[in-house]
């Protein structure tokens, strides 16, 4: 829905509300009394003494320091304001004449739904408390509601649409602000608004419909199967939960080292539901109707527009692309794979899907046996925190420093918060780190906007506020939180996207940070995970925490590598997902069923045989939040790669090109083009062409020893 469509746009996001900004004096910063280092914050034994230290004085806030949100009820109370607020924001818009304060007051129209949205789209997911989930999931309902209300009301539309259509006002706008205005606008355009009453009417009820589909979708691609224990040989049925008679699976058991069990999970988990086969049919088909009847030619049209692909061609031309030159090199390993299959099991040597995850994982094993338990020593998460701190002060002249919580601010007490503060221009905004297990918690790793960044109307800077949720294991009475290799990546991946929301200083919510097209969101990320595998990054801070000795080059090299292993093949599974979601998104109606464009596509795209009565299509998920944008993770890793090649693999401490990285790409949010921002970046504009090499060059150098040669 439109008015939150930023809200929803990026990366599983969710926007924001509270936490006034301190006035911040001449620029120099002034570190606060109460902040402290940031390794040390996420040592337990120290946190324990703050908590003690914390008196009973202690002033009671809200979550994220909004004062209502002390009690459940409280979001009542904040929903309530904001449908207030919202209402006089949409008399002032219709009745301001079109120029720049038409878009500075649609944003604050925005700015005022997002607050309580985004921050109750947190709450509804991550509180441990069930009344503060149930409170928040219906403030989420109306919000959602007004918001719906708004994308059809005429009037407002109009106000923009005149705007829009003033060749001198247009001309005065600067380039964000009418690219601000033209999302507003896209947005208004989804909801049929610039059509007769009756197809407005039917745009409406598509909207819902598909919003019904796509939850009905996701609650099924969940759900376990149900088999008859006696269809399955006695030894492996005990791999499965009984329920009576019946066995329950649940997932495809892809790191099982029987095959047949794997081979049963991947038959059964993945057997047709009639069900859920015409939900994704309908969801396909209303999609389609829905981006027909506003104006495009498919869904596809619809979804990739403002994106860094732009349209479905190039799209295509990318995957295809990709395909052409990743075949001789998966063909090698699944050549690797089979081999290895034959040595294990030569009675049923042919390689099938369900081997795909467990051969790959097993040749990594075999060649490189990265056992996790000998690297976490040198990742506690406290080391880990220092690394990142160190890394952002050399590059961006930012450091991060815990700030005590007050009561009621955390709705669990092992969140620490985090202020952003860069060295001459202060106090950027908060990350409040959820990193701990706890039971029920959501262990999707992810990155929730709580509230956008803007400039408000009184000329100071609302701070961005956002939430950075991992699933980490607890410290010991003997150890720190440690962390794996893959934890660690993860760390780093998570801290990319945070970066962006705190240095993403847009003069508009609707933009702010992580609100950018999708293929573009994942890049400040996944640049991340290159400074956090290379050994001169990983030697500032990865410490033995009992010894301190330092990890050993050979242990970083070896691991580099053996994430090479396979991954031409684990790529194309990628593509074969891609191609898939244009295709479902492509021209309709489809030439043939759901299940007959899989058996084609997989055997033309990915290389391992179709399996009969089995409907891989309906557990992708991925369909509902990524639909006709599944690409968008390859796409993003190939921009982050040519970054980290062009700027940073010489020196990955470069202030200057830090500077450039902040200035060209982070800086503008979703304000500007995105293939421009990565034109600015990269001084030199890339084609897709130049996405495939990045990709592919990635999977045969040994990239430290290239650099050591050059």
């Amino acid at each position: 829905s439109a008015m939150l469509s930023g809200c929803r746009r990026a990366l599983r996001a969710a926007l924001g509300w509270a936490v006034r900004g301190r006035p911040l004096g001449s620029g120099r910063r002034a570190v606060s009394t109460s902040w402290c280092p940031v390794g040390a914050a996420f040592d337990a034994k120290q946190q324990q003494q703050q908590q003690q230290r914390r008196s009973a004085a202690d002033r009671q806030t809200g979550l994220f320091g909004v004062p209502e949100l002390s009690c459940p009820e409280g979001f009542q109370e904040a929903q309530d304001k904001a449908l207030q607020e919202s209402e006089q924001l949409v008399q002032k818009a219709c009745s301001t004449p079109p120029g720049p304060e038409t878009v500075k007051i649609f944003d604050q129209l925005s700015d005022s739904l997002c607050r309580v949205a985004d921050l109750a789209d947190f709450v509804k997911i991550a509180h441990p408390d069930f009344a503060f989930r149930e409170a928040a999931e219906e403030a989420c309902r109306n919000i959602g509601t007004m918001v719906e209300k708004l994308n059809t009301d005429v009037e407002l539309c109009h106000s923009l649409r005149c705007l829009l259509e003033d060749e001198i006002v247009l001309s005065s706008l600067d380039p964000c602000t009418r690219r601000v205005a033209e999302l507003f606008m896209f947005d208004f355009e989804i909801s049929g608004i610039h059509l007769d009453e009756e197809k407005r009417k039917k745009a409406v009820n598509l909207n819902v419909k598909i919003l019904d589909l796509c939850d009905e979708f996701l609650a099924g691609a969940h759900l376990p199967n149900k088999i008859d224990k006696h269809v399955l040989p006695e030894r492996i049925r005990c791999s499965f939960p009984a329920e009576g008679n019946y066995l329950q699976v649940a997932g495809l058991h892809a790191d099982c080292p029987d095959d047949l069990v794997r081979e049963a999970a991947y038959k059964i988990f993945l057997y047709p539901n009639a069900e859920q086969l015409s939900c994704l049919e309908e969801l396909l088909a209303s999609r389609n109707s829905l981006a027909q009847l506003v104006g495009y030619e498919t869904f596809a049209h619809r979804a990739l527009q403002g994106t860094m692909a732009k349209n479905p061609e190039t799209v295509r031309q990318f995957l295809e692309k990709l395909s052409e030159q990743l075949s001789k090199r998966t063909q090698k390993d699944f050549e690797m794979m089979a081999k290895m299959k034959m040595k294990l099991n030569p009675k049923n040597s042919q390689l099938m899907p369900w081997d795909h995850p467990y051969y790959s994982g097993a040749l990594r094993a075999e060649r490189y046996n990265i056992d996790p338990g000998l690297y976490s020593p040198f990742f506690s998460l406290g080391a880990c925190m220092e690394g990142l701190n160190s890394l952002f002060s050399q590059l961006l002249g930012i450091s991060l420093y815990a700030e005590q919580t007050q009561r009621g601010e955390v709705w669990s007490e092992d969140v620490r918060k985090l202020a952003v503060v860069h060295e001459t221009e202060g106090l950027l905004g908060y990350i409040y780190c959820d990193f701990f297990q706890r039971p029920d918690k959501p262990h999707q790793d992810c990155h929730f906007t709580v509230r956008g960044g803007r400039l408000k109307e009184n000329g100071e800077y609302q701070l961005p506020v956002v939430v950075l949720m991992l699933s980490l294991p607890h410290s010991t009475r003997n150890a720190p939180t440690l962390l794996s290799p893959g934890m660690m990546e993860n760390l780093f991946h998570e801290m990319g996207h945070a970066m962006h929301s705190m240095l993403g200083r847009t003069r508009y919510q609707h933009v702010t940070g992580t609100r950018c097209p999708t293929d573009f969101a994942e890049v400040p990320s996944i640049l991340m995970e290159y400074f956090a595998n290379d050994y001169r990054v990983v030697n500032q801070f990865a410490r033995h925490y009992e010894t301190g000795q330092p990890l050993p080059k050979t242990m970083v090299s070896r691991l580099c590598e053996s994430k090479k292993v396979c991954a031409a093949a684990d790529m194309q599974l990628q593509v074969f997902y891609a191609v898939l979601d244009q295709i479902y998104h492509g021209k309709h109606p489809l030439k043939k069923s759901t299940t007959e464009i899989l058996k084609e596509t997989q055997e033309k795209v990915y290389g391992l045989p179709y399996v009969p009565n089995t409907a891989w299509q309906l557990r992708f998920s991925h369909l509902v939040g990524y639909g006709a944008k599944y690409y968008s993770y390859l796409m993003s890793r190939a921009v982050a790669s040519m970054v980290w090649k062009h700027c940073f693999a010489q020196n990955p401490f470069d202030r200057a090109m830090g500077e450039r990285y902040r200035r060209e790409m982070l800086a503008h949010g979703g304000g500007k083009e995105p293939l421009l921002m990565v034109q600015d970046m990269l001084q030199k504009s890339p084609s897709v062409e130049d996405f495939v090499d990045a990709l592919v060059s990635d999977l045969d150098q040994d990239f430290e020893t290239f650099i050591m040669d050059s």
